[in-house]
């Protein structure tokens, strides 16, 4: 089956995305073009059959972004780089005969100027760059109006813009401009980054999740308080589980002997990873019955497996005195226990990855959520490039860097289900 990916760009770029793609038979474009990127608000709700949603370009992307992260879609958008600066500035220099110098120009993140800038050494140079994506609110007028006064201020004597919008609005007010191209190899790695994303999510949501709920020390509360009392107990487990079932599209079955078993996929999935932090059915189930519970999910790629798995992490909860949940993935690597906050500094772990491991704002920030996220648990690069939602390599060049700033170390490896090498577990050393 071909994985669709909806491209939200500009007629040209589509018309380039489509000859591109045009023999590679594994993949569809779904183009959804538009004049202006404020548009991709409302165009992004009609690309709900597609895979991947693709952006040509990053003001496109920052103008969803509220909606994607909302709605938890895979979305990447075209790199704005350094390598495109590059060609920018090459495009600039023989295309248009303007020297690299008594120019400004407008790009998501500052750093990737910078980068170019101190390689080709030009920093005796007067560039004047615009970073939007540190703005509060996108605000197209203020980008043009910061070319148009240093043109008028007599600073500048061309425009080098990453969005058409700015290059129409200064060539109308007469200021020499021009849009940056973006490049083929750009491209390319955009589409395979997407085609990376939709093959991962397919195979995520194939697996199978299986969980385990039970009263602990149940022999006990029979004993002191009576069948009767107990047997309340079990009736109010079973509807908060029939609730979580229907919240996270899972079938709930009791087993007799206060035992419960969940079945379920992606909706159950998505629901635990994003909550190692803040296991909300544990505390709900801990408020309405007020004894200590057991929970033990597994993760597998069959029925068995999963189920498996989840009497592994049941068994896991027999050394906590409270109410716990573990999970135990399909790399028999136990996690938990959930719904218990792990502490991080995270001024200090910002600190060394930006210093020690030398990652840019975002990458940091990201991390950080990243581990917050998964409550300070190992990780592996599988994981990285998960939640990143990049290609292995990528992840692993992350890895590298952050082994290589002493910010996280080896602690295991992971069992793999399939043959191959065992993947290495890291843990931060802070």
């Amino acid at each position: 089956m071909k994985i669709k990916i909806a491209l939200f760009g500009r007629n040209e770029l589509i018309e380039r995305m489509n000859d591109y793609v045009d023999n590679q038979d594994d993949i569809e474009i779904i183009p959804f073009a538009y004049s202006k990127a404020v548009e991709n608000i409302d165009l992004i709700d009609k690309a709900f059959m597609c895979d991947v949603y693709l952006f040509g370009g990053s003001l496109s992307y920052l103008y969803a972004k509220e909606k994607i992260e909302r709605k938890r879609l895979p979305a990447i958008q075209v790199a704005f780089d350094e390598y495109m600066i590059l060609t920018s500035f090459y495009r600039l220099k023989n295309y248009h005969n303007q020297e690299l110098d008594r120019i400004s120009i407008d790009v998501l993140y500052k750093e990737h100027v910078d980068e170019v800038i101190s390689e080709l050494q030009m920093e005796d140079r007067e560039i004047y760059t615009y970073s939007y994506g540190d703005d509060a609110v996108l605000d197209i007028g203020k980008i043009f109006h910061y070319h148009k006064k240093l043109f008028q201020e007599g600073k500048i004597d061309y425009v080098l813009t990453s969005i058409e919008e700015v290059e129409q609005r200064l060539i109308d007010e007469g200021i020499p401009t021009s849009c940056m191209v973006i490049p083929k190899l750009n491209l390319e790695r955009a589409v395979e980054k997407a085609k990376s994303i939709a093959t991962l999510n397919k195979s995520k949501s194939a697996q199978i999740v299986s969980g385990f709920v039970q009263i602990k020390n149940f022999e006990d509360i029979v004993s002191k308080k009576g069948e009767f009392v107990a047997q309340e107990m079990l009736l109010k487990l079973h509807q908060i589980l029939l609730k979580f079932g229907h919240k996270t599209y899972a079938s709930v079955l009791t087993n007799g002997d206060n035992q419960f078993s969940i079945f379920g996929t992606r909706g159950i999935l998505d629901h635990i990873t994003n909550h190692y932090r803040d296991f909300p059915l544990l505390q709900e189930i801990a408020r309405s019955l007020g004894v200590p519970v057991e929970i033990g999910f597994g993760l597998g790629l069959t029925a068995k497996q999963a189920e498996d798995n989840a009497k592994l992490a049941l068994e896991t909860c027999v050394h906590s005195e409270e109410s716990s949940c573990f999970i135990v993935n399909e790399r028999k690597e136990t996690i938990g226990p959930l719904g218990v906050a792990k502490h991080v500094d995270t001024s200090e772990l910002y600190h060394a990855l930006i210093h020690r491991a030398r990652l840019n704002n975002e990458l940091s920030y990201n991390f950080i959520d990243f581990i917050n996220l998964r409550n300070n648990e190992p990780f592996s690069a599988n994981d990285i490039s998960n939640y990143y939602q990049v290609t292995k390599r990528s992840a692993e060049r992350t890895i590298h860097k952050l082994l290589a700033g002493e910010v996280i170390r080896v602690v295991g490896e992971e069992k793999p289900y399939v043959k191959g090498r065992p993947r290495k577990l890291f843990e931060l050393t802070l």
